[in-house]
């Protein structure tokens, strides 16, 4: 294959790079949407959850009507008729207690071949009347992203020139006070694991990991709101096997990326603020490294 990146038979290790400026990349619902950071080292964070949440929500827009990319944890649609419908699909009765593994998998096999987050991300499905399906182990692990460097988040008071309740107008209120939390700049880092093997079994093929790394590059075009302020990809590397076992310790690999900011005297900035190297001389028998967005 002349993409090795795009190989879904072989495994993939990647180094996910991307940045917020005046922005809110993953606020905290239990803090007061304060965004996300590490208690001891004052870094920021951005939970898997949301990454996957981005990556699903751009799937869909990237594959419009083709029916291997529907979504299956998509909002506004309930789980458990998806998963009845797989039932219905594959001849099964809902309630059956007697459902064989093979015609679980048979049901299984139907969802991610409707559901590409499903053969991705995979999912459990042990819910309601669908009790016997059990879960997808999915291929494409997404860690938590974490910024290079400590940041400090930012609580801007903010005023509304209408108020909420007439009553409060009545009174002769003219303003009401809010607050809006944000990351002056954040240059994050994440990785992503591709099992093969696991590939295999639910179905993932070449379009599937060429649309994922588009989504990576697009997705924050397509997530766009004032809180979140700028945030943007700034770097993908994917260091690809000769095949699915591996060549060589993930962690040997990702490690080859690095990221540092030549001048500490001031605080981080912009993304220009810092150097990315890629220690690619030497690279294991059998690994391909692949730069996405350098």
């Amino acid at each position: 294959m002349n993409a090795p990146h795009l190989d879904p038979t072989v495994r993939h290790d990647i180094v996910f790079l991307f940045d917020v400026t005046d922005g809110n990349p993953n606020g905290d619902p239990d803090a007061g949407n304060r965004p996300r950071t590490d208690d001891e080292s004052g870094q920021g964070l951005v939970t898997d959850v949301a990454l996957k949440r981005k990556i699903r929500d751009t799937l869909a827009l990237a594959a419009p009507g083709e029916p291997r990319y529907g979504i299956f944890v998509e909002a506004g649609h309930a789980l458990n008729p998806r998963l009845e419908a797989s039932y219905t699909a594959t001849g099964l009765t809902l309630g059956d207690k007697k459902i064989t593994e093979d015609k679980a998998a048979q049901a299984r096999a139907w969802l991610c071949d409707r559901y590409v987050d499903l053969r991705l991300f995979g999912g459990v499905l042990s819910v309601g009347n669908t009790g016997r399906l059990g879960q997808i182990r999915g291929p494409l692990q997404v860690g938590m992203a974490r910024s290079i460097d400590p940041v400090l988040p930012t609580d801007h008071t903010i005023t509304r020139v209408t108020q909420t309740k007439q009553a409060d107008i009545d009174k002769g209120e003219t303003t009401e006070i809010g607050s809006k939390w944000t990351v002056p700049y954040g240059l994050y880092r994440t990785e992503l694991y591709y099992s093969a093997t696991r590939g295999s079994q639910t179905g993932v093929d070449t379009r599937d990991l060429e649309l994922l790394h588009r989504c990576l590059e697009m997705m924050f075009d397509h997530d766009r709101s004032a809180t979140r302020g700028r945030l943007a990809p700034r770097g993908l590397y994917v260091f690809s096997h000769s095949d699915a076992f591996g060549a060589a310790p993930a962690h040997r690999l990702l490690e080859r990326v690095h990221v540092t900011r030549p001048d500490t005297t001031t605080p981080a900035r912009a993304f220009t603020d810092y150097t990315v190297s890629i220690d690619d001389d030497g690279l294991p028998t059998g690994v391909t490294l692949t730069k996405l967005i350098a």
